[in-house]
């Protein structure tokens, strides 16, 4: 059975066996579905640097540094592949699933799908993709380039409810599927625990050496899809225990703000339930993000005049909108909202590096742009500068609540009705998450998960 790298390898590629290492680095753009590629599963470069941006104060109005780590340069163009590697390789690696059985069935609504038909189909295993019909073409379009199937549910974004109907008939109908449900399998948590999380942890220090920041990251943001990113929080509250971990949420469906539902056009966020593998006993705080903003935040970076504005009249550097416009997707400029709220909320200072994630990049988004032109017109200069100040310079300090004790439980308290009523957990499970030393545990797997792979190359 074909695999991949260790998680160890993930966070430090040059650790690899060099000629894999080579292999795998030239198939990136030469033979982009090779499962050599496989071993691109990192945030760093060929050259091995960590893939960041650091945010001009141009943009952001905040003295604190803003940086992005990017997502664009996994395989697949994201870095959910790395979690439905991790979800995959353990599950294999435990004997519970065989390419030569088994059907493999990724419920998504985007990235991890695709991320899910990319290692799947690499891997040799049949794969499908559970996916709300009103996703971006883009993402379709990618999943059978994979060469996944593709099962269309009712509904968008914030409609994973009826993905889950749809994966229960689905396990029901046919007893050599087996489901790997990136909302409830901890392979997602230890990929962005250990991976994203210590990657992290290597920048700040990077950061620091070039006169950025003061060696820490003081606040981790993230918006919650799946909650897998969002588990990098748990590495770094680690290493500083006052960090700050600040989940997002879109307005239009603030599930964990204030019990609410409803559809957005925040792709990969919002999915209307809180997930199996959130630790939200870590989380101190919650910010809620309108999906305009993050819609017209990027369209400040799709079109002419608004990269015109950016550089004539708030003083970016040419290279930089460029590098921005072809990093980011809508989900990445809701995390940028969220990490100016965060720098302001906390009164976070030159020495407080902010960090975040841009999951994916336009590449996904540009039939979503198109209908927004076409729907709103075409920005000016006037339009694009009042974008600006509105959605990044005045990013203001509504919708944000504190991970107090009482919020915290809330937020326990609601995975009771997707887990318990719906999905099978006992309460006995749901309540054993209380305890920290149960997210210790999970977090310790990783070594054993690296152990297993080591000895399975070994036998070889």
């Amino acid at each position: 059975m074909i695999t991949g790298p260790t998680f160890e390898e993930m966070l430090h590629p040059e650790s690899m066996n060099p000629a894999i290492r080579a292999e795998a680095v030239a198939a990136l753009d030469a033979d982009p579905l090779n499962p050599l590629n496989l071993y691109n599963i990192t945030w760093r470069d060929p050259q091995n640097q960590i893939c960041h941006i650091v945010l001009p104060r141009e943009l952001t109005g905040v003295a604190a540094p803003i940086v992005l780590i990017i997502g664009k340069g996994f395989p697949s163009g994201s870095h959910k592949v790395g979690a439905a590697y991790s979800v995959l390789l353990e599950e294999q690696l435990m004997g519970e699933v065989d390419p030569a059985v088994h059907t493999l069935v990724w419920p998504s609504t985007g990235n991890y799908g695709i991320g899910g038909a990319f290692i799947g189909c690499r891997m040799e295993y049949d794969s499908v993709v559970v996916l709300p019909e009103a996703m971006s073409r883009e993402r379709f379009d990618r999943i059978s380039s994979y060469g996944a199937r593709i099962i269309r549910t009712p509904g968008g974004e914030s409609n994973v409810k009826e993905i889950y109907d749809e994966v229960k008939r689905l396990r029901g109908s046919d007893p050599k599927i087996r489901v790997l449900n990136q909302f409830e399998v901890m392979g997602n948590y230890r990929f962005h625990y250990h991976v994203t999380g210590n990657t992290l942890v290597e920048l700040a220090a990077e950061l620091a050496s070039a006169g950025i920041g003061g060696g820490k990251i003081s606040a981790f943001v993230s918006a919650m899809g799946s909650a897998g990113t969002i588990a990098a929080g748990d590495r770094l509250k680690q290493v500083w225990p006052e960090h700050k971990i600040v989940g997002l949420e879109p307005i239009q469906c603030p599930t964990l703000f204030n019990n609410g539902y409803g559809a957005h056009e925040i792709q990969g966020i919002g999915d209307k339930h809180v997930t199996w593998i959130h630790n939200v006993f870590n989380m101190d705080a919650l910010m809620a993000i309108d999906d305009m903003d993050a819609l017209n935040g990027l369209r400040v970076l799709a079109e002419a005049a608004g990269r015109e504005v950016l550089v004539k009249r708030y003083g970016l550097e040419e290279a930089m909108v460029a590098q921005l416009a072809h990093s980011l997707g809508i989900s990445g400029i809701c995390n940028i909202i969220g990490a100016i709220k965060t720098a302001k909320f906390y009164d976070l200072g030159e020495d407080d590096v902010v960090a975040t994630v841009a999951t994916d990049a336009f590449e996904r988004y540009g039939s979503v742009m198109d209908h927004l032109r076409d729907t709103l017109g075409a920005l000016d200069e006037a339009r694009a500068a009042a974008i600006v100040d509105g959605v990044y310079q005045r990013a203001g300090l509504d919708w944000i609540m504190e991970g107090s004790r009482q919020a915290r439980e809330r937020w326990h308290n609601l995975k009771y009705y997707t887990w318990v009523e719906q999905q099978g957990k006992t309460v006995s499970e749901l309540d054993a998450q209380r305890d920290p030393a149960w997210w210790l545990r999970h977090q310790a797997q990783v070594a054993e998960i690296d152990r297993r792979l080591l000895a399975q190359r070994a036998a070889r």
